[in-house]
């Protein structure tokens, strides 16, 4: 079982930029799928982006195309999301999620949250007007 913790979010103006980071322990995430959701008040939780076992293929959902990266350290056992351009629509909850990955389907994201069987505790992401 691997554990997530998030770290990163906080209160920042449209325009500005955050860097999100989700550290695991537990077991080696090299094993793992790895993706970021949010989830705002009264809305359902939503893929921002993912990024497969290998590193070398990831998924945006449109909302953060072009603004925001994800990307994964093994050695560090960290998944980082790098989001700029914020906007007051970013503002929400963000959550962590690891999916254990067969090597055999290594390249491949995963896009629902059904698809993840670990999750973090999430940290709040605040953008203003």
């Amino acid at each position: 079982q691997v554990q997530l913790v998030e770290s990163g979010g906080g209160l920042v103006q449209a325009g500005g930029s955050l860097r999100l980071s989700c550290t695991t322990s537990g077991r080696v995430i090299s094993d793992y799928s790895m993706g970021w959701f949010r989830q705002a008040p009264g809305k359902e939780r939503e893929l921002v982006a993912a990024v497969s076992r290998s590193g070398d293929s990831t998924l945006y959902a449109d909302s953060g195309k072009g603004r925001f990266t994800i990307s994964r350290d093994n050695a560090k056992s960290t998944v980082i999301l790098q989001m700029n351009s914020l906007k007051p629509e970013d503002t929400a909850v963000y959550y962590c999620a690891a999916k254990p990955t067969l090597i055999l389907y290594g390249s491949l994201c995963y896009s629902t949250q059904n698809e993840y069987n670990y999750w973090g505790q999430g940290t709040q992401v605040t953008v203003s007007s």
